[in-house]
């Protein structure tokens, strides 16, 4: 472990600023309890700071006017320097919240980087104005940046989070105040300083850790066009009553429980890895984690054999240990939560064919891989988003049964069909209401839209749906007769 990060300064339009408030956020590896670093924690006045900031350099067209093909370039150097430093960010990133520097490095610095290069992509082939001819002749159809951004994100993927922010919002124009979570500050104020390096004006970012104080001054702050969040399903209700009493643009990506459904010509062994991976993937800290996995009744045994032998090498350790595959869970809080699941599971009846330990070294905020059978989809583990790495196997009887079972949730983040046909696990893949769904794995495409049905959340990200969803539509009707060839 390196010496903390002690960071007495906010980042606030650019610039190391004295805060004005003085209370101070310390950050411990959930790993080890070693002290991390310490920021301060921004309170009312340094939100707005950095919201005048923002709104100042929206106004003056510092950004917003710069042409859509720069702003990409920008972007891309961004890229280029967060590889750049790569070893250093994730050693960071792996220090504040856990997972392994592999994991860090192919979860969120490939992930995210990948979703920068696409809405830049996505900034140079947007069509930002269009000539339509309607009832009364041409109309001028122009796409602005929404104003100032409002980025609040969770802890759990802290980098790519911060990418699919700040991607989305700067390829549109838009000026950036974003609040990381307060278990990961420290990673955010150097991702901030790598994109004024790659050329992002004065005033245009600006970086307010804190809590959930924090984080509503920023919701509520009057100057603030569009709120975007990425977290758990409660804050984003409270998020959008209040983004709603203001009529504020908003955008919720939020919780999931989401089905992998393996259909019976699936190849058991071939499907294994791959399924278990995406049901415990970041110590199962991931919205997008199948974390319900529907099998068919007849070969029930067999496909939980086989999932229960690789998840068996899914060793929990701290992650600096080259044999850990698993990483703490944040928090004390946090591991409470995910052991009472567990023992809630066995309460209500089911089974759990796998429990691997959990190591008593550091913190001691381990779980280990936990494979529940003999679950029926009421009872609360195959409710309830657990946050931990824990799956709940369901057996179906036929495929109308499976797909039922999968929709039978408050939920639609994500999903997956595993089988032999691809063409019969796209017929069922477009029967489940929810918003991502793989054949065969489960992975987010940088290029295509992400985001939640029901209660998963509201909005898309990525690809040009993304890109839209920071943007205004302005029509601008020309004279009767007018035209413009």
């Amino acid at each position: 472990m390196t010496d903390p990060i002690e960071t007495t300064q906010l980042y606030i339009g650019g610039k190391w600023v004295d805060p004005h408030s003085t209370e101070v956020l310390e950050v411990f590896s959930p790993a080890t309890g070693e002290k991390v670093g310490s920021v301060p924690s921004a309170d009312a006045t340094d939100v707005d700071n950095a919201v005048r900031a923002a709104r100042e350099s929206f106004d003056a067209g510092v950004w917003r006017n710069t042409p859509p093909a720069e702003r990409a370039a920008v972007i891309r150097r961004a890229v280029e320097l967060i590889n750049e430093r790569g070893a250093e960010i994730g050693a960071l990133v792996s220090a504040e919240m856990g997972a392994t520097p592999g994991d860090v490095a192919t979860l969120q610095q490939l992930a995210g980087t990948g979703c920068l290069a696409a809405y830049a992509d996505a900034a140079e082939s947007y069509q930002w104005e269009e000539t339509r001819t309607g009832m009364f002749g041409e109309t001028l159809v122009v796409r602005e940046a929404v104003g100032v951004v409002g980025a609040i994100i969770a802890w759990n993927v802290p980098l790519f989070l911060f990418c699919n922010k700040f991607g989305p919002a700067l390829a549109a124009g838009c000026s950036v105040v974003l609040k990381p979570a307060p278990e990961t500050p420290l990673n955010a104020n150097m991702l901030a300083e790598i994109f004024s390096e790659a050329g992002v004006p004065e005033g245009v970012i600006s970086i307010v850790p804190g809590g959930v104080e924090t984080g509503k001054a920023l919701v509520d702050h009057p100057d603030v066009d569009k709120i975007t969040f990425t977290g758990s399903t409660l804050a984003g209700q409270s998020i959008a009553a209040r983004c709603g009493e203001q009529l504020k643009r908003v955008s919720l990506e939020l919780g999931g429980k989401s089905a992998a459904i393996v259909l019976e010509d699936a190849d058991a062994a071939a499907s294994a890895p791959m399924l278990v991976f995406s049901g415990i993937l970041n110590s199962g800290q991931a919205c997008v984690a199948q974390t319900r996995v529907l099998v068919p009744r007849s070969r029930h045994d067999e496909i939980v054999d086989a999932m229960v032998a690789v998840a068996s090498t899914f060793t929990p350790g701290l992650p600096t240990d080259p044999e850990t595959k698993l990483g703490p869970i944040i928090n004390e809080k946090q591991h409470a939560k995910v052991t009472g699941y567990i023992a809630k599971g066995k309460e209500e009846g089911a089974t759990a064919v796998l429990e691997v330990d959990a190591p008593t070294v550091g913190t001691g905020n381990f779980v280990g891989p936990t494979i529940f059978t003999g679950v029926t989809n009421d009872m609360t583990i195959a409710r309830e988003e657990i946050f931990g790495p824990v799956i709940s196997v369901i057996a179906y009887d036929d495929v109308d049964e499976a797909i039922k079972i999968a929709n039978d949730s408050d939920y639609g983040l994500a999903g997956s069909v595993w089988t032999s046909d691809v063409a019969k696990g796209v017929e069922v893949a477009k029967q489940v209401r929810t918003g991502t769904m793989g054949i065969n794995w489960y992975a987010i495409d940088p290029s295509s839209p992400f985001g939640g049905y029901k209660k998963s959340g509201i909005g898309r990200e990525n690809g040009k749906e993304g890109l839209e969803s920071y943007l205004e539509h302005k029509a601008i009707l020309m004279p009767m007769g007018y035209t413009s060839a």
